[in-house]
């Protein structure tokens, strides 16, 4: 039972999608039902997910029963439950927001965003290159429609320049993929590892020109400088429902560097080993500093979390380049904290939105958001730019303290001095919004049940962790562990094949 349970995060997504697609009855309220209910039952599988690959077992699942390395597996580590299970919880606030009208501004919302889910799950899932390019594809073409979604001309703008970024981005996969095929002879990462690790001299060419190719990629899915620009303004138009369930996007392309490259070109991969390791750590270390000034000058709040995203890139990237487990174990603490209360922020910057009128969510003089929304701003504020007692300081601390030698010397003061900017920009868009704006009657009877439980549901998240900081740090250990031994996943994989001849 728990094998099947494995390819579960997928086919319950697509499942419910293909339903709320072609179901032409019960209108919102059955849609809205059905949503829920698929989601909260992901986010129990997930739990179970989590809980089984908490035992140190890698396990997969083979599709047809193809074996690997020449079927279609899934494969479950404890990196890929608790990204699973990342998504899920980010899930669950963003359809209970949606349920508050947002999802009525345009059509097929709900069965787009549990399309989107099976892609994301998917990538997370998968055990070889060219699936994860199906899965890429998958949640991009629902990302499309989704970032459409309630119309408007800067959603279109911001729409197309997504989608032509993100093609070129596809085409340049499928020639990686083609050239490390052609130098190795497969696709099943762990198989790919295990050819690298005694591949011909005269083939390390091709290998190294496509892993740099897919490094390209990988890059744009996670906006690393300079493949950013297309990530502020995109996430500042998408609905807030949608530009929450993004927080998680640029994440898969971090999971995507670290699950490729500590893999196939890991400790076994002899002259290949940490062939991405220079390129990610200084472009990482750019994309946290540029990132910095665009929080500074920020004159929206949606601006302002879009490039708040920006800024937990680039310090995902930095642990990467770090290339420990330690940094490793660090910024898996960071990444859940990060993309829970960033999508929060998205959530709440609409709220503030549309208690403000005309005034939206433009840093501007205008009518004074409610005492709640204040409060919730405050907590967000103080964990996402990293302040004590919640989870981004603990998070900040321990990607400081993995830090080694020269290393200190750049993101020591790179990532405390991001942390002042992101400070200074909240301070100055909390009083703004909260302290100069005009005085009104509370408005926070406008906003609908819904809205506020989704706007709480994530950014509980940051104090929980707190409460859960020492279990949850022994799991990122554990799965930085796991990460740095690419020998556990190949033997589990190929072991069954070995058997079977």
């Amino acid at each position: 039972m728990m094998s099947h349970l494995i390819v579960l995060p997928i086919v319950l997504p697509l499942a419910t999608a293909v339903v709320l697609l072609l179901s032409r009855l019960g209108g919102a309220r059955f849609k809205r039902a059905l949503s829920l209910v698929a989601t909260l039952a992901l986010l129990l599988i997930s739990f179970l997910l989590l809980r089984e690959a908490d035992s140190g077992t890698v396990q997969y699942y083979a599709l047809g029963d193809w074996q690997p390395p020449f079927g279609i597996v899934m494969v479950l580590d404890r990196l890929s439950a608790l990204m699973v299970l990342v998504t899920a919880l980010l899930a669950v606030g963003c359809v209970v927001f949606a349920c508050g009208g947002d999802d009525e501004k345009g059509s097929n919302f709900h069965g787009l965003f549990h399309l989107q889910l099976m892609g994301i799950n998917g990538a997370f899932l998968t055990g070889d290159l060219f699936n994860l390019f199906v899965f890429f594809e998958v949640l991009l073409l629902a990302s499309y429609a989704l970032l459409l979604h309630g119309g408007g001309k800067s959603r279109i703008q911001s729409a197309v320049h997504y989608a032509v970024l993100n093609l070129a981005g596809s085409a340049l996969f499928l020639f990686a993929v083609g050239m490390l095929y052609g130098a190795t002879g497969t696709l099943n990462m762990a198989d790919m590892a295990a050819a690298v690790s005694q591949l011909d001299p005269e083939r390390s060419g091709l290998v190294v020109a496509g892993a740099l190719l897919l490094l390209v990629v990988f890059g744009l899915k996670a906006a690393i400088l300079p493949l950013y620009f297309w990530l502020p303004r995109a996430y500042a138009a998408a609905p807030p429902p949608v530009a929450a369930l993004f927080a998680v996007m640029t994440k898969i392309g971090v999971y995507a560097i670290l699950r490729v490259y500590l893999l196939i070109f890991g400790e076994d991969a002899g002259p290949l080993e940490a062939l991405e390791q220079p390129w990610v750590w200084w472009l990482g270390l750019a994309t946290l500093a540029i990132a910095g000034i665009g929080v500074l000058a920020s004159r929206d709040l949606r601006m302002l979390v879009a490039y708040l995203v920006l800024v937990s890139v680039g310090t995902l990237l930095a642990g990467v380049g770090m290339r420990s487990p330690a940094a490793v174990s660090a910024l898996l603490f960071y990444l859940v904290h990060t993309t829970l209360v960033t999508g929060g922020l998205f959530l709440l910057a609409e709220m503030i939105g549309l208690q403000r009128g005309k005034a939206g969510t433009r840093l501007v003089k205008g009518r004074a958001p409610g005492m709640g929304t204040a409060l919730l701003f405050l907590i967000g504020a103080i964990t996402v730019a990293g302040l004590p007692p919640l989870s981004g300081a603990i998070g900040k601390v321990l990607l400081l303290a993995a830090a080694e030698g020269a290393q200190r010397l750049w993101l020591w003061p790179l990532l405390l001095a991001t942390g002042l900017c992101a400070l200074i920009a909240l301070a100055r868009a909390g009083s703004t919004l909260f302290w100069r704006g005009q005085e009104s009657d509370d408005n926070d009877s406008r906003q609908s049940c819904w809205q506020w439980a989704g706007v709480c549901w994530l950014l509980a998240a940051s104090p929980l962790m707190v409460v859960l900081a020492g279990p949850l740090t022994q799991y990122t250990d554990a799965a930085a562990v796991q990460l740095s031994e690419p020998s556990v996943m190949i033997e589990a994989l190929l072991t069954p094949k070995e058997d079977a001849s």
